[in-house]
């Protein structure tokens, strides 16, 4: 996967769901650089949200390890809890 060549790299699990689910590594790019939303949630992991307008607007969520080097990404999967997010800029946005 092309995100070697950065400060992360995928578990196991990430890189079995993303084949099976047929996401894109242009679309993860897109939500580790320019996330509609994000958050820091239990164990400090962070948080992504990206609308995905080639996939119907869906929203996919990556969930990344920020605290090991390289970054891990822990999973990534299309949030079936939001249909579409609108981009939000807050102080409190990573």
């Amino acid at each position: 996967m092309f995100l070697k060549d950065y400060d992360y790299e995928f578990t196991v699990h990430a890189i079995d769901v993303i084949r099976e689910r047929k996401i894109l590594e242009s679309w993860i790019y897109d939500a580790l650089n320019k996330p509609d939303w994000n958050t820091v949630k239990e164990y400090g992991n962070l948080h992504y949200f990206k609308n995905i307008d080639e996939n119907d607007g869906r929203v996919l969520h990556l969930v990344v390890n920020n605290n090991v080097y390289p970054k891990r990404i822990v999973t990534v999967y299309f949030d079936r809890k939001y249909k579409t997010i609108k981009p939000v800029k807050s102080e409190g946005q990573i």
